[in-house]
């Protein structure tokens, strides 16, 4: 190989090491694809040279292109060498790398909810403060601590505000001291009238302790005396709680007098009538529904709330399907209609009277009394009274029985009730009690579960379902809704 050829194989190395070194030098980069380019405003860059790092979160993402000059302000061409989701409201500042380190371009996104940055949108910006205008304002940092130190050791005068405080405090003090030497007699009464009011309360506080002892016995001696008498009281207790037994033990004599049909109310409760007029009561009720959501609607004093729901026992082969009226006032009262088809019959009682003659004219009267069993519809009826705290009382018509509940919701989720009713059913079975659980979902939406009738063995069972409400909010977008024809 000659001489030339050598000369020439390393020149050609020597410029591609050059040129590498250009290109490093100068950052450029020839065979990657150019990044997406940003631009951002600022009002100074003193120190910001081209070529200088663009970083976000502190990593590099990519590198100053271009300063220029538009009106007052500078814009910065910012090339970026990886792909990043900037949205509106990103900012821009310049900051140092380390105290005296190069200056960089530090990018802080905008938020993730905000639209993407648009390419004609521009970046605002903000600059530190220069070190010239740090020195500045140290300056006069200083030049304001050497007055106050002026002020504070007296060479500038009583003129200023420190030196004014100061001859004020003196001032005072000369005043407070002139006050107390004129008072010092009076000051001297005063102490000894404490030390004497210290000196009476030593001595006087056995005393009175003493008494206080002398009382309590007096008051045990009285309780021993009158013992006879705080006996007879609690035997007046006694018989007044006798009394409100037999208070109770009368109103389930009513109770069971209304279940076995005795008297006017008993009579509206167990009558065929009365149950015939119930259902064509509820029929009404059904074809006035639209109506009276409309009317409700108008008058804003009522909320009305529909509800459908449904549950199944734990056997499986039983289960219970509800559809709810409510409607509530701005007194605190509501009313509930439902009509029912769960487990369980309605028995009636049916009476009659057989009158046989014989050949010899004697008269035989026969009474037959027999339980029929139907598998009708149920209806429900009821009064609700706000009680205290969240609990509320209902009484009326449940499930075509006379029967109370007491509900309790403690959150707006929640919502625990107690029923009691058939107070009067065949073969001396216990009243029908049932304890119910719901949990809303939302605002439509609930679940319900509990425990039925378990006071009866037999027919004792779990149940768990759910169900959908209206609220009158719901009732009025649907009833808006409605093509009108």
């Amino acid at each position: 190989m000659g001489n030339t050829v050598k000369v020439g194989f390393f020149m050609t190395i020597a410029l591609i090491v050059l040129g590498y070194l250009i290109l490093k030098a100068e950052d450029i980069r020839l065979f990657e694809p150019e990044g997406e380019r940003l631009e951002a405003e600022f009002a100074d860059v003193a120190g910001l040279d081209d070529k200088s790092t663009v970083r976000m979160a502190g990593v590099r993402v990519g590198r100053v292109d271009g300063i220029r000059l538009e009106g007052t302000l500078a814009v910065v061409s910012l090339l970026m060498e990886r792909p990043l989701q900037l949205t509106q409201g990103t900012r821009a500042s310049i900051a140092n790398l380390g105290l005296l380190g190069d200056k960089y371009v530090e990018l802080v996104p905008g938020p993730a909810s905000a639209p993407p940055l648009g390419p004609e949108d521009r970046i605002p910006g903000s600059a530190p403060a220069s070190m010239d205008r740090v020195m500045s304002s140290l300056g006069d940092l200083g030049e304001d601590l050497q007055k106050v130190t002026g002020q504070l050791t007296g060479t500038d005068g009583p003129e200023g505000p420190i030196g004014r405080l100061i001859v004020n405090l003196e001032a005072t003090s000369e005043q407070l001291r002139q006050i107390l030497e004129s008072n010092r007699d009076h000051l001297d009464t005063t102490m000894e009238n404490f030390a004497s009011a210290s000196t009476t309360l030593a001595t006087e506080l056995p005393r009175v302790a003493t008494q206080l002892e002398a009382l309590l016995a007096e008051v045990r001696e009285v309780v021993g005396e009158n013992r006879g008498q705080l006996r007879s009281s609690l035997e007046n207790i006694e018989q007044l709680t006798e009394s409100l037994q037999s208070g109770v033990d009368s109103l389930n004599v009513v109770s069971a007098r209304l279940a076995n049909g005795e008297g006017t109310l008993g009579k509206l409760l167990t009558s065929d009538e009365a149950h015939d007029g119930l259902v064509a009561t509820m029929d009404s009720i059904r074809g006035g529904v639209d109506n009276l959501s409309d009317t409700l609607g108008r008058v804003q004093k009522l909320e009305l709330e529909l509800a459908m729901e449904g549950w199944v026992t734990e056997q499986g082969d039983e289960n219970y399907a509800s559809f709810n009226l409510g409607l509530g006032t701005s007194s605190g009262h509501h009313y509930r209609l439902a009509v029912v088809d769960g487990p369980g019959d309605i028995e009636k009682r049916q009476t009659e009277v057989i009158t046989t003659t014989d050949n010899e004219g004697n008269v035989t009267v026969e009474t037959i009394e027999t339980l029929k069993t139907e598998d009708d519809l149920k209806f429900s009826a009821l009064l609700g009274v706000p009680l205290a705290g969240e609990f509320r009382a209902w009484t009326g018509l449940i499930e075509t029985s006379f029967g109370v509940e007491v509900e309790y919701t403690p959150t707006p989720r929640w919502i625990f009730s107690f029923e009691a009713f058939e107070f009067d059913r065949p073969d001396d079975l216990e009243p029908h009690l049932r304890f119910t659980t719901g949990w809303r979902l939302s605002d439509r939406f609930y679940l319900v579960g509990g425990y039925d009738d378990f006071l009866t063995d037999d027919q004792a069972s779990l149940f768990l379902g759910g169900g959908i409400r209206w609220s009158d909010d719901d009732l009025k977008y649907l009833m808006g809704s409605l093509p009108s024809f």
